[in-house]
């Protein structure tokens, strides 16, 4: 062996884990701090523990909150657009059908639906709507995610 190489070795290092446990082992430095030990782990122990020296728990369960929060907000968003009291002149239709919508007295989608349940085809017969109109109303209707009645496709176009 080269002399001068090789690192001091200790015969009675001493091992102090966090949770106080302590003995003797053999290393190149006189004292070795570690966080966990046969006497903590939860693998020999059996119990419950999340060892968490980096903060990677406290900062996946921050994302997980942020996307619960953002998932209960979607949700809102959603069921606010599919409302009934949701205003004729919040979709996404021509001016002028939002217009003969307007003038012919239906101010909500609640009552848009409302008449295709009970009479479709009095809202054929609006002026400045027409079949052409009334077949973007059922389209628009149903990709903002309103259920149509089935009365509203029984009007021959």
């Amino acid at each position: 062996m080269k002399k001068g190489i090789h690192p001091k070795y200790y015969w009675d290092a001493k091992v102090i884990c966090a949770c106080g446990n302590t003995w003797t082992t053999g290393a190149t430095v006189p004292v070795i701090r570690v966080e966990v030990c046969s006497k903590c782990h939860p693998f020999f122990t059996g119990e419950q523990r999340i060892v968490d020296t980096e903060g990677q728990v406290d900062r996946f369960l921050k994302k997980l909150r942020i996307a619960e929060e953002r998932r209960k907000a979607a949700e809102e968003r959603r069921r606010l657009r599919t409302s009934p009291q949701r205003p004729v002149s919040d979709l996404p239709l021509p001016k002028r059908y939002i217009q003969a919508l307007l003038e012919a007295g239906y101010e909500t989608v609640g009552a848009i639906l409302t008449q295709m349940e009970s009479n479709p085809k009095a809202l054929v017969e609006i002026p400045g709507l027409g079949h052409k109109g009334f077949i973007d109303l059922r389209k628009t209707l149903r990709r903002e995610g309103f259920t149509l009645p089935a009365a509203a496709d029984q009007i021959p176009v």
